[in-house]
């Protein structure tokens, strides 16, 4: 059997190298385990011993991660090995482009896509005026689409943004809770406020509340109302009501933007209530200008750990169901 030949690569001068393989060659580590090659790293060159299928896999893992240092954002360990898992999937947008995407940067910090379903899912709502976000907790439905309402906000492109969601947890516990209505809610809005922290100046925040530029209200606020000028959010959708669901989206103004987000796995309504996130895929997959991104386990962008976990759930329900239908 022949020996594989090497293949020699030189990075270019102005990246620097540990930029590009991360401090004590971390990076380097994960590129490494990620393909099937023996990789040597002298100053800028590189040289691969693998098949050429490989080598050419890694000419091109390369070319991105130095397009991705060139725009000035640090690699990291998760940014590789998600540049990996695009490239795997060979798909048309190129990882350089999904990760060095800015949508809004506050305080030195900048909001990005970090995968390309989430890239997806912020084109879509660049594209489309209802835009539905679907998927498991922790793949950036909400958080994504916050920052987009924030990016058209100073952009002027809105007038307001409004933050809205069911308060179906408290249910009939609500009267019982201590303080005023505003107080009694809160807790449901909570996340939708942790959020807005991450993307605005929290000084301003008051002040923008108060002028009802930002409004953060439970989904029955919503009733008999017609949204206008405005950057809609609705959180935790599955946990309307069929009903719900219609109030809310018929409340689409002019010059308005709709992104409704949620998790059909994930349904609190009592009394065996159908969700109307579920139904509405079925009433509106065919309306024009009205798009569903679906995310994933893959998707998921907080510890590693929870991904494996929600892709476990997955694979423990389906064969759940598959059980029951053989038995």
């Amino acid at each position: 059997m022949t020996e594989p030949l090497p293949h020699t690569f030189t990075i270019p001068a102005s990246v620097p190298t540990v930029s590009l393989f991360g401090p004590a060659d971390e990076y380097l580590r994960v590129i490494e385990s990620e393909v099937d090659a023996g990789i040597h790293a002298r100053g800028n060159t590189i040289t691969v011993t693998g098949t050429p299928s490989e080598a050419a896999f890694l000419e091109r893992l390369l070319d991105e991660l130095v397009a991705i240092v060139r725009t000035g954002q640090p690699l990291s360990r998760e940014s590789v090995q998600r540049s990996i898992a695009m490239l795997r999937t060979e798909t048309e947008e190129r990882p350089a482009e999904v990760l060095s995407l800015n949508i809004l940067s506050n305080r030195g910090r900048t909001i990005r896509p970090k995968t390309l379903n989430q890239k997806r899912y912020v084109d879509a709502i660049d594209k489309h005026t209802v835009v539905f976000g679907i998927g498991p907790a922790g793949t950036g439905k909400t958080y994504l689409a916050m920052a987009k309402a924030v990016q058209a906000l100073q952009s002027k492109d809105v007038n307001r943004i409004i933050l809205t969601r069911p308060a179906v947890e408290a249910g009939e516990r609500l009267g019982y809770l201590p303080g005023t209505l505003s107080e009694k809610i809160d807790p449901y809005l909570r996340p939708l406020y942790d959020a807005l922290h991450d993307m605005v100046d929290p000084e301003s925040i008051p002040k923008l509340l108060t002028n009802g530029t930002i409004e953060v209200a439970p989904l029955a606020y919503m009733r008999g109302r017609t949204l206008n000028d405005a950057f809609i959010i609705l959180d935790e959708a599955q946990n309307t009501t069929q009903e719900q669901m219609k109030m809310f989206l018929t409340r689409l103004g002019f010059n308005s933007r709709m992104v409704v987000t949620g998790d059909v796995t994930q349904v609190d309504l009592p009394g065996g209530s159908r969700s109307g996130l579920r139904v509405v895929q079925d009433v509106l997959g065919d309306v024009k200008d009205v798009h569903f991104s679906y995310l994933d386990s893959q998707d998921v962008v907080r510890h590693r750990l929870v991904g494996k976990i929600v892709a476990a759930y997955d694979d423990f329900e389906a064969g759940a169901g598959e059980r029951r239908r053989t038995q």
